[in-house]
């Protein structure tokens, strides 16, 4: 066996289905020793494409999702896919080819020093020297992705350590064997013949699997004094984020945790969709408001970053508990009165075990907050109904919503119109929702949607496009239809980047570098092979939506590129 197949083996043991990937002659051995055991290899025109697939995969999955990328450029150009994860807190592992050792700065092609690149963007580096790492490494790499604050590991997997050892001597120019008249370069070619004897010694060992690790649990303490906050508080609110739905915790066992306590919830990332649409303890618009007069304020998985402007979003008499899998996120910006370092979904089943919460004790405080979530909704819906030069955002968002099926993913990739879809859009069902999280990455609409669509093949997987942020990933749609994956995306064109050219012209007095052109989109999507729909008017959404679900159901990729009217409906959205 040479490295790329034990590589792949070590993958099978870890139940690995698809491997994303662009193809290079570094990495070559793994590819086919992968297809050969029956892992579906995926590959995409940007490396980028690949992690953001292998991240979906983890996210949607509660497996470590995996990519593989070629050495040099190819790991260079996954490096913001990988970053974003990081900071997501999404684990994955991520396999590069690299130089073969014998060759390491010497001139060789693509040869840069990648664990000094790589090292300030995931949990840890591993970085194989002998054939007979590789294996382990690939196991490490599992178990540490997903224990303590889940991230991505890199596993560096030098040429030499992945072909044949056949192929490597003939590259060496140790293949044939030894004359008796041998002398010039004598003395290099044994030293080569060493370093190839000691590459592979011991590779035909194949070492045990690792085991994952299990989610860390609560500690009592903390959930006992939480449960005597609640016990006096009259108006708490529950942030839940992505974190509380990671592996360990049933989505199920959560939601019924959240209804036992009664507590009025909103809800953030992966988490959305927890309760449904219209679930009477969900809250949807408002949350400042909320947080501002709340007394008792339980941040699980939800850091106070700019998204709770640092804090000061909440009342600063509120209690506040913060429970994170990472002791750095739970203090950022914040003193809580309970602080939890461990798993927010299972700490929440906990606290709901104990039986304590008395929903009745801030019935009023839930009925005024319902009553501002619905008058928001209908102040949304008024808005909705502007006349716009081209369609409304907010009618395009409303149209969506209308025709999603219980069965859907969302894929969120863009700026001010996504941010619009956010207020309209709901998400079935929780793991339905994929944003790129906290970095504010661009371009992960394609990559979330191949992991998306591979991990839930019967489910519509939609993409909502700002027509600014399509431009990192338009050249998916030749993945999707050589892949045959009938993903739905939809492009918001406003002919801008507008959530930036907005503030930028209001603040600045020029609208520079923020102004783009109404694209023909569907005419490229359609000369990649997908099919390409064009909206310019409100009457006819409802007809394009329908046919684009029906081209899909037939198995084709589909663009339909919607031309917006301007609205300020997010006037004062930037985030800084």
């Amino acid at each position: 066996m040479n490295g790329g197949e034990r590589i792949a083996e070590a993958l099978c043991a870890h139940r690995v289905t698809h491997l994303f990937t662009l193809c290079g002659g570094h990495i070559s051995p793994l590819l086919v020793a992968a297809k050969r055991r029956g892992i579906r290899v995926v590959d995409t025109r940007h490396e980028a494409a690949a992690v953001f697939a292998a991240d979906a995969t983890s996210r949607l999955s509660g497996t470590t999702g995996v990519a593989a990328v070629t050495a040099g450029p190819g790991l260079t150009n996954a490096l913001t896919a990988l970053k974003n994860a990081q900071v997501a807190q999404s684990p994955l592992v991520l396999l590069a080819g690299a130089t073969a050792t014998a060759l390491k700065e010497r001139g060789a092609l693509q040869d840069i020093d990648q664990l000094a690149v790589v090292a300030p963007h995931v949990k840890r580096l591993i970085a194989a020297r002998r054939v007979r790492e590789l294996a382990f490494a690939v196991h490490q790499a599992f178990r540490v992705a997903t224990e303590g604050v889940p991230g991505p590991v890199f596993v560096e997997c030098p040429a030499d350590l992945l072909y044949p050892r056949s192929t490597v001597e003939a590259w060496y120019g140790v293949a044939a064997p030894r004359a008796s008249n041998e002398s010039a370069g004598s003395f290099t070619r044994w030293l080569l013949r060493g370093h190839v004897r000691r590459l592979f010694a011991g590779g035909d060992r194949a070492p045990g699997v690792v085991a994952p690790s299990a989610p860390p649990a609560p500690d009592s303490g903390s959930v006992r004094r939480t449960a005597a906050l609640l016990r006096t508080s009259r108006r708490p609110v529950l942030l839940l984020g992505s974190q509380a739905v990671q592996a360990g915790c049933a989505p199920e066992t959560l939601r019924q945790a959240v209804e036992a306590l009664g507590l009025p919830v909103f809800l953030s990332g992966m988490a959305r969709g927890l309760l449904g649409q219209r679930h009477p303890l969900l809250l949807r618009h408002r949350r400042s408001a909320a947080l501002r007069e709340a007394d008792l304020v339980l941040l699980l998985g939800v850091p106070c970053d700019f998204r709770l402007s640092y804090g000061r979003a909440i009342n600063p008499e509120a209690k506040r508990v913060a429970v994170n899998r990472s002791a750095a996120d739970a203090r950022l910006n914040s003193r809580p009165a309970v602080l939890s370092v461990g798993h927010p979904g299972l700490f929440l089943v906990h606290l709901a075990q104990r039986g304590t919460s008395d929903p009745q004790r801030w019935a009023d405080w839930a009925r005024d907050l319902r009553a501002r979530d619905q008058a928001r909704a209908a102040e949304i819906e008024s808005l909705a109904r502007q006349e716009t030069e081209f369609v409304n955002p907010l009618r395009l968002c409303q149209a969506i919503e209308a025709v999603l099926p219980d069965d859907s993913v969302i894929v969120a990739d863009g700026g001010d119109f996504v941010g619009t879809a956010a207020y309209l859009i709901s998400p079935r069902r929780p793991l339905s929702w994929l944003d790129p999280g906290p970095f504010g990455t661009l371009g992960v609409g394609a990559g979330f949607a191949l992991g998306a669509k591979l991990h839930r093949p019967h489910a519509e997987v939609w993409i909502l496009y700002g027509d600014g942020s399509l431009g990192f990933s338009l050249a998916e749609f030749d993945s999707f239809v050589r892949h045959r994956l009938p993903v739905i995306a939809v492009v918001g064109n406003d002919a801008g980047w507008t959530q930036i050219g907005r503030a930028q012209t209001a603040l600045l007095g020029d609208d520079v570098a923020t102004v783009l052109s109404r694209t023909d989109y569907e005419r490229a999507a359609s000369g990649l092979g997908a099919c390409g729909l064009r909206v310019e008017r409100s009457e006819d959404l409802e007809p394009a939506l329908a046919q684009a679900q029906t081209l899909a159901r037939q198995g084709n990729a589909v663009l339909v590129n919607v031309w917006l009217g301007k609205s300020d409906f997010r006037a004062d959205s930037i985030s800084l």
